[in-house]
């Protein structure tokens, strides 16, 4: 594996673990937290898979610009185009006022995060 994919993933780990913990908080949780830290670790493993096989590593938050850009290898992944698609406005939406999430969406999030971070994994190591 090359070192810059190895990055990704490190940075990719690094935001999982945060928004499991997150969602696990009873008093006060913040799920906008959850979803945009789950929105970031998909985010870099996608990127790392593009690392990882060379292609071109486009400044984006769109998730589901980025697994467009694998369908080349990996044409059944498009089953995963919704939940990127759900996943993309955390990256800055719920980040400011006017945008709340709920433990439902937050719940999806996460899961939707660690379900990506299987698929690549198993991909690329």
């Amino acid at each position: 594996m090359k070192e810059e994919t190895k990055e990704w993933l490190k940075r990719a780990e690094d935001d999982l673990p945060v928004a499991r913990r997150e969602s696990r908080v009873t008093e006060e949780p913040s799920y906008s937290a959850v979803c945009f830290h789950s929105e970031q670790a998909v985010e870099k493993f996608l990127k790392a898979f593009l690392q990882e096989h060379d292609m071109q590593i486009i400044k984006t938050h769109d998730l589901v610009f980025l697994l467009e850009q694998l369908f080349p290898l990996k044409p059944l992944w498009s089953v995963y185009r919704d939940g990127c698609e759900r996943l993309t406005g955390y990256a800055v939406d719920t980040r400011y006022p006017g945008e709340e999430t709920t433990k439902k969406e937050a719940d999806y999030a996460v899961k939707f995060a660690a379900e990506i971070r299987d698929v690549i994994r198993k991909e690329i190591e």
